[in-house]
């Protein structure tokens, strides 16, 4: 197969295809981004107002219960979290990393 003749007309083939490929993408992703945007705009709106009324509507002493519920998760995730805190802490003693580093000076 020869060479081609003009090699300006090459680069300008490429650059063209890359080009149109480029900008169909770019197209192609705005299109799919505004149909995802409508699609929950109109689903979500719906659905919270459904969950609101549902809780309102619920009487006293259950609202109580789901409260609790709530304070039991929150309780639990917050010991451990602070289980994760007292080991990484014990860890950092261990190792005398942290302490050590900001107690201790070069200059004496």
């Amino acid at each position: 197969m020869a060479a081609p003749a003009n090699p300006f007309r090459t680069y300008a083939i490429t650059g063209a295809v890359a080009s149109i490929t480029a900008v169909g993408a770019w197209y192609g992703a705005g299109l799919k981004a505004r149909q995802e945007y409508k699609q929950v705009d109109s689903n979500f709106f719906p659905l919270e107002y459904k969950m609101v009324k549902a809780v309102l509507d619920l009487s006293p002493s259950d609202r109580i219960e789901q409260m609790e519920l709530a304070k039991s998760r929150l309780l639990r995730h917050r010991a451990e979290l602070q289980a994760k805190i007292d080991r990484l802490a014990a860890k950092s003693a261990a190792t005398g990393t942290s302490a050590e580093r900001e107690t201790s000076s070069p200059t004496g």
